[in-house]
């Protein structure tokens, strides 16, 4: 299993509107990310510094492979045309990075 931690920013104006779309979700969105081995997926804001931070655990073999996979699915496809306008990279992100992936530094089983 390997943990996976990612931070975002969240449109100020566009807060309300992704808590909507994350409070119904898409259950053929949450099927995918669990046949591609995501598990234990959360997602928490921080307002007022407007962040969004992503956790799950990916039990899984090949991530590069699992993410190509989703990638290709048009439920997730649709399911990002919604909530991809509601979020902007951070300011530290590299050229074409959306969510911005964290580095584990502490974990306690």
């Amino acid at each position: 299993m390997q943990r996976m931690g990612m931070v975002i920013g969240v449109k100020p104006e566009a807060i309300a509107e992704y808590k909507r779309l994350h409070a119904t979700g898409s259950a053929e969105v949450n099927a995918l990310l669990s046949a591609c081995g995501v598990r234990n997926y959360s997602i928490y804001l921080r307002e007022p510094e407007n962040l969004l931070f992503g956790y799950w655990e990916y039990h899984g073999a090949d991530w590069p492979a699992d993410a190509a996979r989703l990638d290709k699915e048009p439920a997730i496809r649709a399911w990002l045309g919604q909530t991809d306008p509601c979020q902007q990279p951070i300011a530290s992100a590299a050229p074409g990075e959306w969510w911005s992936p964290m580095e584990e530094v502490f974990h306690l089983d």
